[in-house]
């Protein structure tokens, strides 16, 4: 098991876990912000590369498939190795990966670019979170999770601002390399501060390598598939992605270490029903930048700076939130807290489903109002319950599930609209006279997200109280 006596170090140097969680901030507002903020270039790099809608499409989703299919062993390689060298390794190789743009001359080369950036994002993705649980060990820990899950919300949709400035002043290259530079602020905090927990166990703990495999290929079989409905072909292999996922739980629950142990897993069911959450959540969420952007930048006109300074404040909003709702969560059921977000979640997507192509730009402040309170009051509060389930050593895996759910319910929303994109709009650049069919699948879209979170207060109500649990 994981030893835990660098704990002493931040006993006897309080500051120096505020230098940890500042190298966690920034990586996790920096990581998700360069991923969102390509939402505002899509226009100016399906102009520049000539890339039709399926193809714009998949810009977003490359780096979904990316970060999801390395999440699980890099997890279980952190609680058995450490998790500073993973997540440093993680913060360094997104960065290297971000400056490859510069040589980018196709589309293809691109998504190469993205599937890079998902695969050492998910480094960080997995550690970060068990990092701060493992070192804010006491009653700050809903705060420092609360502000964790500000920075990664802030990044997520302050992206679109930066990207929306960096795309119209510097080209939509920079949106890659701009964030570089911080990155760097990131990986000396971490060298400096952060301990690294040792291994002490005589017994290793080796890697599943097949059971590691079996995820990627499903995972890869469940996205091309579901994509690109009703050909033949997307159909077998949605079948085939299904039968393996079933190989993967049962090869899981035989094998000596797994990546997770699913019949154990199903036993918590504070854990399990935060995932679910979670996974429907994050479903609901992901496609809101991507949707946005293009109706606010096609059918309402405005430019790519613009149409991030409106989106802003859903940030904003879900900034102000989450330490509050993490606080709250560390004196209160978490479910409950919660559960109201999934609602104003709701609330929010029931708004935009009824958008027009002449809709007033304040349907669309409304509506983000309502997602950013929901948002904000939903993240830290799930986040808070399901690692205070598990104990010490089990952390890095936990955090590695809560953000498998994330980018799984990332990945699986982002697969309906590009089927939605494929069947309305097919392989044609986004011109005026396809402007009603990308209505279509905007409020479609939106819809969806609207059933997703009505799921998630389900999900998030029933997983019961857990306020014992964490004490």
């Amino acid at each position: 098991m994981i030893a835990y006596s660098d704990n002493s170090f931040y006993q006897e140097n309080p500051r120096a876990r505020w230098f940890v969680l500042v190298s966690i901030c920034i990586a996790l507002f920096l990581v998700p912000m360069s991923l969102s903020s390509v939402n505002m270039a899509l226009p100016a790099i399906a102009d520049a590369l000539h890339a039709d809608a399926v193809w714009l499409s998949w810009i977003p989703t490359a780096t979904l498939w990316g970060s999801i299919v390395l999440l699980l062993p890099a997890g279980r390689v952190a609680d058995s190795v450490g998790r500073k060298p993973i997540y440093v390794i993680g913060v360094l190789g997104f960065s290297f990966a971000s400056l490859l743009v510069l040589g980018v001359d196709s589309v293809g080369f691109l998504l190469l670019v993205r599937v890079l950036q998902g695969l050492f994002s998910s480094l960080v993705f997995a550690t970060a979170m068990a990092i701060i649980a493992a070192v804010f060990s006491g009653s700050n820990r809903g705060t420092a999770l609360g502000l964790t899950a500000t920075s990664v919300y802030l990044g997520l949709t302050c992206g679109p601002l930066f990207g929306g400035w960096l795309t119209e002043h510097l080209g939509w290259r920079s949106v890659f390399w701009g964030p570089v530079i911080l990155a760097m602020v990131a990986l000396v905090l971490a060298f400096i501060y952060i301990r690294n927990d040792s291994n002490t166990d005589k017994q290793t703990h080796p890697l599943d390598w097949f059971g590691s495999l079996l995820f990627v290929v499903l995972s890869t079989l469940l996205l091309l598939g579901l994509s690109g409905l009703p050909g033949l072909y997307n159909w077998l292999m949605l079948i085939a992605g299904i039968a393996l996922l079933f190989v993967f739980v049962r090869q899981q629950n035989r094998c000596a270490f797994p990546l997770v142990r699913f019949n154990m897993l199903a036993a918590n069911r504070v854990m399990s029903r935060s995932l679910m959450a979670s996974f429907m959540m994050y479903a609901a969420h992901y496609p809101v930048l991507f949707l946005l952007s293009l109706y606010l930048q096609y059918l309402q006109g405005l430019s790519p700076s613009e149409t991030g300074q409106m989106i802003l404040l859903q940030a904003l909003i879900m900034a102000c939130l989450a330490p509050v709702a993490g606080r709250l969560s560390d004196r209160f059921e978490p479910r409950l807290i919660a559960t109201v977000g999934c609602l104003f979640f709701s609330a929010g997507f029931a708004v935009l489903v009824f958008l027009q192509a002449d809709s007033s730009l304040n349907h669309v402040i409304v509506a983000l109002v309502l997602l950013g309170v929901g948002f904000g009051l939903f993240s830290t509060p799930n986040n808070n319950a399901a690692l205070g389930s598990v104990p010490k050593e089990r952390l890095s895996i936990a955090s590695a599930l809560l953000n498998l759910s994330r980018t799984g319910g990332n990945m699986f929303s982002m697969a309906i609209i590009m089927l939605l994109m494929s069947l309305l709009l097919g392989s044609e650049q986004i011109l005026p006279e396809r402007y009603p069919d990308l209505l279509i699948v905007v409020r479609l879209g939106f819809a969806s997200a609207c059933a997703y979170s009505f799921v998630a207060a389900w999900f998030s109500y029933s997983r019961g109280n857990v306020s014992r649990q964490q004490d």
